[in-house]
């Protein structure tokens, strides 16, 4: 069984959001297209408390884009962005959520940082997805959303780690950083990711 996993398709992410991802809302017209075509369709969001670890504005001394470590992990201090219960943590009001079955929230704890859909930045806490995947039957998750060089390519490691196929819809993600995500691309195709077109996914 095939899935379409939409990562955090939320307005923070987008022109005009918090932590605007160039382009991002181009995504949204091609998620639209392709969820038609799977049976089971899947998001999460980032769900962070405001006083996350993650925001440069609860380190003293610190500003946006600063990396520190914590507990021996290395962080990103980001902008406060997709705080809990507001605007900018909302699936986009352009999003197509019909079809989406379940959503998986993460992020959530204080302490640390979750980019994965799948576990926190150290491992230590399961989001529940993959169990809830692999009770569905699913082999094969279609990655989108947000964004392409963090979130979605932290996800598609766990995804591969835990047995699954992965294969990324091209136009239907964005990368904060386009160098870092061509690099991260020839690393995942060793690994036996598959990026396709919107096209050729239609036409299949």
């Amino acid at each position: 069984m095939q899935a379409l996993l939409l990562i955090d398709v939320q307005p923070d992410f987008m022109p005009n959001g918090n932590l605007p991802v160039p382009d991002g809302d181009t995504i949204l017209p091609m998620i639209n297209q392709v969820q038609s075509h799977f049976d089971l369709v899947v998001a999460t969001q980032d769900w962070h408390p405001k006083n996350h670890i993650s925001f440069a504005n609860n380190h003293s001394g610190k500003k946006e884009f600063d990396v520190i470590t914590i507990d021996g992990l290395s962080q990103t201090l980001w902008p406060t962005h997709c705080v809990q219960n507001t605007s900018g943590a909302a699936l986009h009001a352009k999003l197509n959520d019909q079809a989406i079955e379940a959503i998986f929230r993460k992020g959530t704890s204080v302490e640390i940082d979750s980019c994965s859909a799948f576990y926190d930045n150290a491992h230590l806490k399961s989001t529940g997805l993959t169990g809830y995947l692999k009770d569905k039957g699913v082999r094969e998750i279609y990655f989108c959303g947000l964004a392409a060089d963090i979130c979605v390519y932290f996800s598609i490691i766990d995804a591969l780690n835990e047995g699954f196929k992965c294969i990324v819809i091209n136009e239907a993600v964005q990368a904060l950083d386009k160098d870092v995500y061509h690099r991260q691309q020839i690393e995942l195709r060793k690994k036996g990711v598959q990026f396709i077109g919107v096209n050729e996914l239609i036409n299949t």
